[in-house]
């Protein structure tokens, strides 16, 4: 095995480059090991080995865990590992999240396999001087929804033509959609036919992005690095009626689905396990004295998440090429009241959060007197205006140095998004 000298002088364009593909199942997903080297050095600057050591049971709080090696007949065997071995595994028993861990010490056999005591590790550990980059899909299959609403319908379209859900037959492949419709606190002392409600959906293709660099390095830490999570967004939803007015400043929020996924995506022979969860909400913010029906329908791509170099740091990345269209607008009596259907997300490593961030396209109406858009000829009376737009915001999280780059001292917050476009009104 090389040095780490030999390798930190090792020709970039000798430098393994590993692929980054989905796990096809993240259940069956090999183990990989890193070695120490013979002198006891932290990083060899060489990528880890795919292994057959499977982990059988982890304590996250102790660092205990059991190992086993491949199984002689019915009984596992015991795991060949020693102490300052790094290991990284997908889910397995006690670790939903996966294993990403450096065994510290080596206790003896069990019936299971073997007992030893890890503690955290690093990405770079098992990547060394490999260079690693690429997209990956997740599979809607694979995401759990938890309605947090009555009535919350889920439907996913995947690979092979199948599909789920009441809208799952009309979905491009790759797709989740998310439906929603609820009534919403109505202005005190409005009248029956004014009832507040929202209704619409969420769409979304989420993709992972990975990338690592450890070329020219001697193993300590990658030269540049990045995590994110992007992808295609549509959504289309209506705020009707007269929505209450927000109290003591802040406004309704109702989440109406949670939604969570821990994609394995094999980077070279290293199992990377990746943490996906969403919370879908909508959210109205209004003075209570107008009555709306405005729709709208919006359309895009989106990103965030956070890049490393060794010169600059981590650095956010927030991205969005959301638009709008609008579908109808009328407003009635003079106020002001904004609709938002959204989704914070939070993606992270081995169960250590590292990027979170928000998607939330929304409406906005104020005006004074009536006004009304649509079918039919437009009729105004008063100064009226109905606008779509999108804001996007989040932070990278001190969990980021898994990668095995520097710690940084506080969240770095994304550079925030924030678009807007007329959809109605008055000249």
């Amino acid at each position: 095995m090389s040095s780490p000298a030999a390798a930190a002088a090792t020709p970039l364009a000798q430098a393994p480059q590993l692929a980054v593909v989905d796990a096809a199942d993240g259940a069956g997903a090999p183990s990989a090991v890193a070695h120490p080297t013979a002198s006891g050095s932290k990083a060899s600057g060489a990528p880890a080995q795919k292994s057959g050591l499977k982990v059988d049971s982890f304590d996250k709080r102790t660092g205990r865990a059991v190992i086993s090696g491949p199984p002689k007949g019915s009984k596992p065997s015991p795991a060949k590992v020693s102490a300052g071995d790094v290991i990284a595994s997908a889910p397995a028993p006690g670790a939903p999240s996966g294993v990403l861990a450096k065994v510290t010490e080596v206790v003896g056999t069990t019936d299971h396999g073997t007992e030893v005591h890890t503690e955290p590790a690093t990405l770079n550990a098992l990547l060394g001087a490999s260079k690693a980059e690429g997209k990956v899909a997740v599979d809607p299959a694979a995401v759990e929804v938890e309605p947090l609403l009555s009535g919350v319908k889920v439907s996913w379209a995947k690979r092979g033509d199948i599909h789920f859900g009441p809208e799952g037959a009309k979905l491009p492949m790759g797709n989740l959609r998310v439906d929603v419709g609820t009534s919403i606190a109505t202005a005190e002392g409005a009248p029956a036919s004014a009832g507040a409600s929202v209704h619409g959906f969420v769409q979304l293709a989420p993709e992972v992005n990975f990338s690592y660099d450890g070329r020219g390095t001697d193993g300590r830490a990658p030269g540049t690095a990045s995590l994110g999570l992007s992808g295609d967004w549509s959504a289309q939803w209506e705020l009707k009626g007269r929505a209450a007015a927000s109290t003591e400043a802040a406004p309704l929020r109702i989440p109406f689905a949670k939604l969570h996924a821990d994609p394995v995506i094999n980077v070279g022979p290293v199992p990377v396990v990746v943490n996906l969860d969403l919370t879908c909400y909508l959210q109205v913010d209004g003075d209570g004295k107008i009555s709306v029906d405005v729709e709208q329908g919006v359309k895009g791509d989106f990103t965030v998440g956070g890049s490393y170099s060794r010169a600059k740091g981590w650095t956010p990345v927030s991205e969005s090429d959301i638009k709008g269209t609008p579908v109808k607008a009328t407003a009635t009596a003079e106020g002001q009241v904004k609709a938002a259907l959204g989704a914070e997300a939070s993606v992270g490593l081995y169960g250590q959060v590292g990027v979170t961030g928000s998607v939330a396209p929304y409406l906005r109406a104020q005006g004074s007197v009536q006004a009304s858009t649509g079918a039919g000829k437009p009729s105004v009376d008063g100064k009226w205006a109905a606008f779509g737009g999108v804001d996007v915001n989040g932070a990278l999280q001190l969990h980021l140095s898994i990668f095995g780059t520097p710690l940084f001292e506080r969240s770095l917050p994304l550079p925030g998004i924030h678009k807007e476009w007329r959809l109605a009104g008055s000249r």
